[in-house]
């Protein structure tokens, strides 16, 4: 008996990064491959598609629709309906078909793939040395969506017509262009051109091999990238970066850089086989690695720190620059010191023109700005510190329906974060809120994932601080008395506990540990040193770092020694002697006793319990740094200087005591202080007080949660907030609280610093 093949007709949705990646071409292949008949197409919510055929052939199909999937895709469901046979007879792609109020996930911007390198490097291709090549596999995506569904009349490519031989390959299932938006060539596609700053053309037929000798000749350039303008010099002429830093305003603060090739970060840095991966990936971020001496990149790059910030070229324009100039090239944000990044040429050549000496231009329009992320690897394991480019709009997967909700952040480093059903849209790094020009970026990138992801918020969730500008936002909003609409204020340093634990996928209360510099209380005073009971709705305030006084507010921030100051005439009396304090006693007497004046009245003077101002108040303390001229700069230098194999270090900790107030754990430091000033003034190795400064942070925050733990039974801890970048005290505290049995929750996706505060808003928000 002959057996008779079924034949079956199937509608399949697949959801998630779908479009842009190549995956239309992809599912024409593979239904050739099994002879199915039907159509695909790009819906404004998924990719839909219908086959018709023999039973089995269709189950093939639908098995490596999702193992084998194109590199960039990331298929989050695959849905099926049996349908009536229609009697298909051939397969094809057919238009995208907009649906009102749907969404699908968008593909963040993808490195330069090895065929399109390839390419670009090849005489006889006819891209040979094109700056803006690019494929399904590779190339712009967000940086030039202005809505879905994701076709090029939707994008800022719509105004270049493509040549016979581009729109071939666009139209041409199977080439490996077919529907890459952002395709062109030579003849029909976006051009360069450079100039002096103040906008005059450079002569000159080869407009990058000028830049690369310009590059040479110690210049500063503008060049603009994906997502906005870097500023470009080489990186091994300390003249150049000083006469950078000088220009953009950033004294000291570390400048990343951008080398040729795997191989040549290796003569300067230490790589890891995680780290290599890392920075070979597609998203090929700015990954912090560890400086080898030897390295020609000037110290003036990243003063007085162990490690470079190096990224691999990730746009042709980078690899035929990187490739002419031959130099390692420092490759920073394209704006002054706390201003966004430049993205039109026109706002380049008005901001930037007293900063760079000559501009890269090119005429393809930036829709998003976009800066460069920045990762570094941890026990094994990529850790965001700036989530950006290739990593945003890719949501966080949330494990539960979320309503539609808008969370403004914080005030630093600031991201917002929107969510609706299991997608948590947490923005590229805006920056810190601090002018008018970051708002305004801040206000227009929230209308334009609004827009792509079809939201309309019904709760906005802020920050308790008064005075941030995302929440002058958000009351902003509520001042405008919108129907519908509620309003969550919501705690710093739950949010940041919560970040963590939603990205860990843990719902049930743990001991949190958030230390950070500053986040408003909810006793009005500034908190930052912190250990919480806290799940995704509420938390208890259980402990924290001993109250000491900010003299002068702001300015202890800035100025360190202010810090050291208010701990030592706080906690050991206002006569307690200043001799042999390197820095303390070289200060002032007017401003010394202004200091004493403000400590004794509480003259602008708030309370702060903060993990980040005592590091910073220790690195003065010990003669490290008394001024800072960026965030964090001298607690970065104090953790610098402690050697190496600190763990392994024979040195007794620092003394000091926890006691009970008012129901709540406060480590008191009083005696940690002053043992630290004793040796400072017997004039011990710095290296060795900073060694037992971290292993005895370390050593507070196991006693702290060990005596929370007999009170509660939990033995989870979540660690987050910025002081937690920190390498080595982290090293230090995750090891010694597994070893006391704790399970520790970190950071993995977003960062442990305010760049993850609206991500754990939104979900408290979503849960009150």
């Amino acid at each position: 008996m002959v057996k008779t093949e079924t034949i079956k007709a199937m509608r399949i949705s697949v959801r998630g990064v779908v479009q842009g990646v190549g995956f239309r071409p992809f599912v024409y292949k593979l239904a050739h491959e099994y002879s199915l008949t039907g159509w695909v197409r790009n819906t404004s919510g998924n990719v839909e598609i219908e086959v018709e055929g023999k039973e089995e052939s269709i189950e093939g199909f639908l098995a490596k629709l999702k193992t084998k999937a194109p590199p960039m895709a990331s298929i989050e469901e695959i849905a099926t309906v049996s349908l009536p046979l229609k009697g298909y007879t051939s397969f094809e792609i057919r238009k995208s078909h907009a649906e009102e109020g749907k969404y699908q996930l968008v593909s963040p911007d993808i490195a330069t793939c090895q065929a399109c390198q390839k390419e670009i490097f090849s005489p006889s291709d006819r891209r040979y040395h094109y700056p803006f090549t690019n494929c399904t596999n590779c190339g712009p995506r967000f940086t030039i969506i202005e809505d879905i569904p994701y076709d090029r009349p939707r994008t800022t490519m719509r105004r270049f017509k493509m040549c016979p031989e581009c729109q071939r390959e666009y139209d041409d299932p199977l080439d490996r262009r077919f529907h890459a938006q952002p395709n062109a060539c030579p003849k029909c596609g976006p051009s360069l051109k450079l100039v002096d700053s103040q906008g005059s053309p450079i002569k000159g037929s080869d407009i990058i091999q000028t830049a690369g000798e310009l590059l040479k000749e110690g210049k500063i350039l503008a060049i603009k990238g994906l997502g906005g303008f870097h500023l470009a010099c080489d990186a091994t002429n300390d003249e150049a970066v000083k006469v950078l830093r000088d220009r953009k305003r950033r004294p000291s603060k570390p400048l990343a850089v951008m080398m040729t090739s795997l191989e040549e970060i290796k003569q300067h840095c230490f790589v890891s086989p995680e780290e290599e991966r890392l920075l070979l990936s597609p998203q090929c971020p700015i990954v912090l690695l560890r400086w080898k001496r030897k390295s020609s990149v000037s110290h003036e790059v990243a003063p007085r720190i162990k490690y470079l910030g190096v990224m691999l070229p990730y746009t042709p324009l980078h690899h035929l620059l990187l490739r002419e100039a031959n130099l390692p090239l420092v490759m920073t944000s394209g704006n002054l010191s706390e201003e966004p990044i430049a993205r039109d040429n026109d706002e380049a050549l008005r901001r930037l023109g007293n900063i760079a000496d000559y501009f890269l231009l090119h005429n393809r329009d930036i829709y998003a700005k976009y800066d460069d992320s920045v990762y570094i690897v941890e026990r094994g394991a990529p850790q965001a510190i700036r989530r950006a480019r290739s990593y945003a709009p890719y949501p966080i997967s949330l494990p539960f329906k979320a309503r539609q909700v808008l969370a403004c952040g914080a005030e630093e480093k600031n991201t917002f974060c929107l969510t609706k059903d299991q997608h948590a849209f947490l923005s590229q790094h805006i920056g810190d809120m601090e002018n008018e020009e970051t708002l305004e970026h801040f206000e227009n990138t929230i209308e334009l994932y609004k827009r792509l992801f079809r939201i309309q918020p019904e709760i906005i969730a802020y920050d308790l601080h008064p005075e941030y500008l995302s929440t002058k936002y958000a009351l902003e909003l509520k001042a405008q008395g919108e129907q519908g609409l509620r309003f969550i204020p919501v705690q710093h340093h739950h949010a940041h506990l919560v970040s963590c634990l939603v990205e860990n996928n843990v719902q049930q209360p743990v001991i949190g540990v958030a230390f950070d510099g500053t986040g408003y209380g909810a006793d009005g005073t500034i908190w930052g040193g912190e250990f919480l009971v806290a799940d995704w709705k509420r938390f208890e305030r259980v402990g924290h770092l001993e109250y000491v006084p900010l003299p002068g507010g702001a300015a202890a921030i800035n100025r360190p020694y202010r810090m050291a100051l208010g701990y030592l005439y706080t906690l050991l009396g206002q006569d307690v002697s200043l001799e042999d304090l390197p820095i303390l006693s070289q200060l002032d007497p007017q401003e010394l006793d202004i200091i004493k004046r403000q400590l004794e009245r509480r003259l602008n003077s708030p309370l702060t319990s903060s993990a980040g101002r005592l590091f910073d108040g220790i690195s003065a303390l010990a003669g490290v740094r008394g001024t800072v001229d960026y965030e964090a700069q001298a607690a970065m230098e104090l953790e610098m200087l402690a050697p190496d194999e600190v763990g392994k270090l024979d040195a007794d900790l620092y003394p000091f005591s926890i006691v009970e107030e008012q129901e709540c754990k406060v480590v008191k430091l009083g005696e940690l202080i002053s043992a630290i000033a004793e040796e400072v003034k017997r004039r011990a190795p710095v290296p060795i007080i900073s060694a037992r400064f971290h292993k005895t942070m370390s050593q507070i925050i196991v006693q702290m949660c060990q005596l929370i733990a007999q009170d509660t039974s939990i033995k989870q801890v979540a660690l987050s907030g910025g002081v937690f970048q920190n390498r080595l005290l982290s090293k230090l505290t995750i090891e010694a609280l597994q070893e006391k049995g704790f399970q520790v929750l970190t950071h993995r996706l977003v960062p442990c610093n305010d760049g993850g505060i609206s991500l754990g808003q939104a979900v408290i928000a979503n849960f009150r």
